[in-house]
């Protein structure tokens, strides 16, 4: 199975690089105008909650505008405009909300209006000192992004001319695979092959990252035949056609190095989302964790009393980028029970487990040492129900787009599960369901799925 090379992908660093920037930058542009209005070191107290609510209007306002999604091979100028636009929604709601609050006349307006103008300045400032360092760490060869192009020789070569006259971005090109030239070989160091009916064993063997599909909208059939070869992958996938003087409203376009690309597969999970999702994951398991400690002790003497055998029930599961882990349940069978019959699908009526461990599987308290699983980053809290490796091999050439699903961390709660798509429910409809939540992911969706699976995804007609 091909995997993706996401561990090359330091997007959450990068994302992390920005925030820490732009925060600093909030913070010395309050002292900053403080000292020019006020005339006093430091930074009154009184005037630190103006800024902290900056701060936290900033967390809310600048993931909006995409500030901490990737910027590589994107025009920082684009960025210093997102950013003033940002910045002033920011000042904006801090004055809506002295305002609401009575408290506007406590402040110093020279300050606040001080304050909106250094900060920006070091904002801007700060953004490109960033983007210069991340670029000249990609020029070192940190955080590359590996691209197999596979297109039209004039399309494809143009593109492979933009991204080799810009190494900074950190695009490399490792390989061209044409659909109009036959015959191996090399336009400066990257090799040229003919297209191959397999295409994805030369992914696989150059190591690529990204797929960049250099095709006419016109040649719908070798798209679909490309993608047809992916569908087992969760590689990112964008499509670049020549698109060139074309004006498109409302389409999934984006520009990198200044070539307009639609984006066919790729993980929400990049940047800003991908910290925001570990900053998720790692607290609520640690908090929840912390909460449940108790029922954890007393369900362990209950599986330790049920049966002989160890207390967790560990198994090979997939999950990100087709990745396998150890996922840790409690023990609700007996030792051993599938060494005769082999992997089974779970299903009604069956009379594998203990009785406490039926218990633990009608009411899913086998699943809570999942937390564990959270915490050390195998999982997520929210996410697509992670599958063995046997029925992912089965499932994949049955269900279109079942591979899709791994394009996140698998979750120990998920959107089809609290629609109550689980057990031996209809396959189609909780793909469908996962591939909802990939598509409309935010933080917001997976605290209303936690809420939802609090009040109806323990107990289900469909746990077993």
């Amino acid at each position: 199975m091909f995997q993706r090379g996401f561990l090359r992908d330091h997007s959450t660093i990068s994302a992390g690089l920005y925030v820490m920037v732009d925060l600093l930058m909030i913070v010395v542009g309050a002292y900053v105008a403080y000292v020019w209005c006020l005339g006093q070191s430091g930074l009154d107290g009184y005037y630190r909650g103006p800024v902290l609510v900056g701060i936290l209007l900033t967390l809310s306002v600048f993931p909006a505008l995409g500030l901490y999604d990737s910027w590589r091979g994107r025009s920082p100028i684009d960025q210093m405009r997102a950013v003033t636009v940002g910045w002033f929604g920011v000042i904006l709601g801090l004055i809506l909300i002295g305002f609401a609050l009575k408290q506007s006349a406590n402040y110093s307006r020279l300050w606040v209006v001080t304050w909106g103008f250094w900060t920006w300045a070091l904002l801007v400032l700060g953004r490109f000192a960033t983007f210069a360092v991340l670029r000249q760490l990609r020029i070192q060869g940190w955080n590359h992004r590996r691209i197999l192009i596979v297109g039209n020789h004039a399309l494809a070569e143009e593109v492979l001319a933009r991204v080799e006259s810009t190494p900074s971005t950190g695009w490399e090109v490792i390989a061209a695979a044409m659909v109009d030239h036959d015959g191996s070989r090399h336009v400066g160091k990257v090799r040229v092959v003919g297209y191959r009916q397999r295409i994805e064993r030369l992914a696989r063997r150059f190591g690529a990252d990204e797929i960049w599909l250099c095709l006419p909208l016109e040649q719908q059939a070798l798209i679909d035949r490309v993608r047809w070869d992916f569908r087992h992958s969760t590689i990112t996938m964008r499509l670049v056609p020549n698109l060139h003087g074309m004006r498109l409203i409302q389409h999934p376009v984006a520009e990198i190095l200044g070539v307009p690309m639609l984006n066919l597969s790729v993980s929400p999970m990049q940047g800003w989302s991908r910290l925001i999702k570990a900053l998720e994951d790692r607290a609520l398991a640690f908090l929840i964790l912390t909460m449940i400690s108790p029922v954890l002790l007393v369900l362990a003497i209950g599986v330790k009393m049920s049966s002989p055998g160890p207390i967790f029930f560990r198994q090979k599961r997939m999950g990100w980028n087709g990745r396998l882990f150890t996922i840790l349940k409690f023990r609700s069978m007996p030792v051993d029970v599938e060494s005769k019959t082999g992997a089974v699908w779970a299903k009604a009526g069956e009379k594998r487990s203990t009785k406490f461990g039926s218990f633990l599987r009608r009411t899913s308290l086998d699943e809570l040492p999942q937390f564990i699983n959270v915490l050390l980053g195998n999982m997520s809290i929210v996410g697509p129900r992670p599958e063995r490796p046997v029925f992912v091999d089965q499932f994949k050439e049955e269900i279109p787009g079942y591979m899709q699903k791994h394009m996140v961390k698998a979750g120990i709660t998920g959107w089809a599960q609290v629609n109550g798509w689980r057990g031996s429910t209809d396959l189609q409809k909780r793909i469908e369901h996962d591939l909802y939540y990939i598509e409309h992911w935010s933080f917001w969706f997976d605290l209303k799925i936690i809420f939802l699976t609090v009040f109806k995804g323990f107990i289900s007609k469909n746990a077993y």
